[in-house]
């Protein structure tokens, strides 16, 4: 089966990043076609897969069009059963589609206030009536996801659910925005932050463009507050240790170099995005440790 996913800017769409982890988090291979948010390529985009209108909008392997993150998840489970996107047992299934179902819908203030903004994180953010009432719902929700539904591991219903990929851009806000929660409301930010899928999302955010000035804002600034990654940077010239593209087999073109050893890459995304973080990728971990 092969798919195609319709995303906006890696570092910004919220809905693109909720999308992907669809695919990507479960195990399913996807297309990924991009387009820049706020210009024309998002409607020239668009029209391969009308009748949508937003992003993320996937294509099936029978060229069916589905918009919409919540379409798109029911439609995976549908055809994918075995992947999980939502528990088995009943009663944390309810669970978990309830939550999706508001985080579709609800927490306009957290939207407003605080964008997806992933090349970034500030120390303080200003507080609002609206946007601490959304902070406590989430609060609300997620203990009574754990009290209902949870398992022992770090996720609201159990494992890794639809729900837990419908809040990922809920965690980085809270990670961009430094905004004041519960000791168990930041460990699930933490869980969010090194889960494979999402530190693979950043890496290539962080490369993928130009910033969108329109989500900046002039707080102060501070480290990202995810797991920390091996040290590396893009080279011009080198000897790569490596004959071929750990991703794609094909020619090296590209280098770059981490603790004084050269690896080599078939274009330059594929080095700049393991340059932003070189173990968020089996492929390069792999070669890494092999040696």
């Amino acid at each position: 089966m092969t798919y195609e996913l319709a995303i906006g800017d890696r570092a910004y769409s919220s809905w693109s990043l909720r999308g992907w982890l669809l695919f990507d988090a479960f195990g399913i291979p996807v297309r990924t076609r991009t387009a820049r948010l706020y210009t024309d390529e998002l409607p020239r985009l668009l029209e391969e897969f009308r009748p949508a209108r937003t992003v993320p909008v996937m294509r099936g392997p029978d060229e069916t069009v589905v918009m919409e993150s919540l379409a798109i998840a029911e439609e995976l489970a549908s055809r994918h059963p075995e992947a999980g996107h939502w528990p088995q047992d009943p009663r944390a299934r309810s669970v978990a589609r309830s939550l999706a179902a508001e985080m579709h819908a609800g927490f306009q203030a957290l939207r407003d206030r605080c964008p997806m903004n992933l090349r970034a994180s500030y120390a303080e953010t200003p507080m609002t009536d609206t946007l601490r009432a959304d902070l406590d719902r989430l609060e609300t929700v997620w203990a009574w996801a754990r009290e209902t539904a949870g398992g022992d591991g770090p996720w609201l219903c159990g494992a890794y659910s639809v729900a837990d990929a419908f809040f990922a851009p809920v965690a980085t806000r809270i990670a961009t925005y430094a905004l004041p929660v519960s000791e168990p409301a930041r460990a699930y930010v933490a869980a969010h932050l090194a889960h494979p899928s999402f530190r693979r999302w950043r890496a290539m955010a962080l490369v993928d463009g130009a910033d969108q000035e329109f989500y900046a804002r002039d707080f102060p600034p501070r480290p990202w507050p995810g797991p920390e990654s091996l040290a590396a940077r893009a080279v011009e010239a080198g000897t790569p240790e490596n004959a071929a593209c750990p991703y794609s087999g094909k020619a090296i073109t590209h280098l770059l170099e981490a603790e004084g050893r050269v690896i080599g890459f078939c274009n330059a995304f594929c080095r700049d995005k393991t340059v932003a973080d070189p173990l968020a990728w089996p492929g390069f971990v792999a070669l890494w440790e092999a040696r």
